[in-house]
Protein backbone atom coordinates (compact mmCIF):
# COMPACT_ATOMS: atom_id res chain seq x y z
CA UNK A 1 0.00 0.00 0.00
CA UNK A 2 1.48 3.30 -1.12
CA UNK A 3 0.90 6.28 1.14
CA UNK A 4 2.04 9.87 0.85
CA UNK A 5 2.00 12.36 3.71
CA UNK A 6 2.76 16.03 3.14
CA UNK A 7 3.85 18.56 5.73
CA UNK A 8 5.55 21.91 5.95
CA UNK A 9 2.81 24.23 4.78
CA UNK A 10 1.85 27.35 6.67
CA UNK A 11 1.58 31.11 6.57
CA UNK A 12 4.50 33.13 5.25
CA UNK A 13 5.01 36.68 4.09
CA UNK A 14 5.67 37.48 0.46
CA UNK A 15 9.34 37.03 -0.33
CA UNK A 16 9.71 34.32 2.28
CA UNK A 17 10.46 30.63 1.99
CA UNK A 18 8.92 27.31 2.93
CA UNK A 19 10.06 23.75 2.55
CA UNK A 20 7.39 21.14 1.96
CA UNK A 21 8.01 17.48 2.70
CA UNK A 22 6.36 14.40 1.27
CA UNK A 23 7.06 11.18 3.12
CA UNK A 24 6.33 8.12 1.03
CA UNK A 25 5.72 4.56 2.13
CA UNK A 26 5.25 1.41 0.13
CA UNK A 27 6.88 0.61 -3.17
CA UNK A 28 7.78 4.10 -4.34
CA UNK A 29 11.55 3.94 -4.60
CA UNK A 30 11.43 3.75 -8.41
CA UNK A 31 8.43 6.02 -8.80
CA UNK A 32 8.28 9.56 -10.00
CA UNK A 33 7.14 11.92 -7.27
CA UNK A 34 5.57 15.22 -8.15
CA UNK A 35 4.13 18.30 -6.53
CA UNK A 36 0.90 19.91 -7.61
CA UNK A 37 -0.96 22.93 -6.33
CA UNK A 38 -4.59 24.00 -6.36
CA UNK A 39 -5.62 27.54 -5.56
CA UNK A 40 -9.14 28.29 -4.43
CA UNK A 41 -11.52 28.23 -7.37
CA UNK A 42 -8.87 26.98 -9.79
CA UNK A 43 -7.90 23.65 -11.26
CA UNK A 44 -5.04 21.60 -9.90
CA UNK A 45 -1.78 22.63 -11.51
CA UNK A 46 1.47 20.76 -11.93
CA UNK A 47 4.50 22.24 -10.14
CA UNK A 48 7.46 19.88 -10.51
CA UNK A 49 8.52 16.26 -10.46
CA UNK A 50 11.61 14.25 -9.62
CA UNK A 51 12.51 10.80 -10.89
CA UNK A 52 14.28 8.05 -9.00
CA UNK A 53 17.52 9.82 -9.77
CA UNK A 54 17.55 13.22 -8.10
CA UNK A 55 19.02 14.67 -11.27
CA UNK A 56 15.89 13.87 -13.24
CA UNK A 57 13.70 16.85 -12.50
CA UNK A 58 11.20 18.96 -14.42
CA UNK A 59 9.39 22.17 -13.53
CA UNK A 60 6.42 24.08 -14.77
CA UNK A 61 7.18 27.59 -15.91
CA UNK A 62 5.86 29.51 -12.93
CA UNK A 63 8.15 28.06 -10.20
CA UNK A 64 11.34 27.97 -12.25
CA UNK A 65 14.22 29.64 -10.48
CA UNK A 66 12.25 29.87 -7.24
CA UNK A 67 11.31 26.28 -6.33
CA UNK A 68 13.57 23.25 -6.10
CA UNK A 69 12.43 19.66 -5.88
CA UNK A 70 14.74 17.01 -4.49
CA UNK A 71 14.46 13.62 -2.86
CA UNK A 72 16.17 11.74 -0.09
CA UNK A 73 15.69 8.10 -1.02
CA UNK A 74 17.26 6.88 2.19
CA UNK A 75 14.48 8.57 4.14
CA UNK A 76 11.72 8.11 1.56
CA UNK A 77 11.13 11.84 1.44
CA UNK A 78 10.68 14.29 -1.40
CA UNK A 79 11.04 17.99 -0.69
CA UNK A 80 9.86 21.12 -2.39
CA UNK A 81 11.96 24.11 -1.41
CA UNK A 82 9.99 27.26 -2.20
CA UNK A 83 11.78 30.61 -2.22
CA UNK A 84 10.71 34.13 -3.16
CA UNK A 85 7.10 33.26 -2.50
CA UNK A 86 4.37 35.53 -3.76
CA UNK A 87 0.68 35.78 -2.95
CA UNK A 88 -0.02 33.96 -6.21
CA UNK A 89 1.62 30.86 -4.74
CA UNK A 90 -1.16 30.55 -2.17
CA UNK A 91 -2.72 27.12 -2.68
CA UNK A 92 -3.05 23.63 -1.32
CA UNK A 93 0.03 21.68 -2.33
CA UNK A 94 -0.23 17.97 -3.01
CA UNK A 95 2.41 15.37 -3.66
CA UNK A 96 1.73 12.46 -5.94
CA UNK A 97 3.58 9.34 -7.03
CA UNK A 98 3.43 7.04 -9.99
CA UNK A 99 5.45 4.83 -12.30
CA UNK A 100 5.37 7.42 -15.09
CA UNK A 101 4.90 11.17 -15.30
CA UNK A 102 1.55 10.64 -16.95
CA UNK A 103 0.27 8.21 -14.32
CA UNK A 104 -0.01 9.79 -10.89
CA UNK A 105 -1.70 6.93 -9.13
CA UNK A 106 -1.21 7.94 -5.52
CA UNK A 107 -1.90 11.25 -3.80
CA UNK A 108 -1.35 12.79 -0.41
CA UNK A 109 -3.92 14.76 1.52
CA UNK A 110 -2.39 18.15 0.77
CA UNK A 111 -0.83 20.92 2.82
CA UNK A 112 -1.98 24.54 2.79
CA UNK A 113 0.44 27.28 1.82
CA UNK A 114 -0.70 30.84 2.38
CA UNK A 115 1.43 33.79 1.35
CA UNK A 116 0.46 37.17 2.76
CA UNK A 117 1.32 40.52 1.22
Amino acid sequence: QVQLVESGGGLVQAGGSLRLSCVTSGRTSNYFVGWFCQASGKEREFVAYVGWSHTNTWYSEFPKGRFTIFRDNANNTVYLQMNSLSTEDTAIYYCAAGPTVSGWNYWGQGTQVTVSS
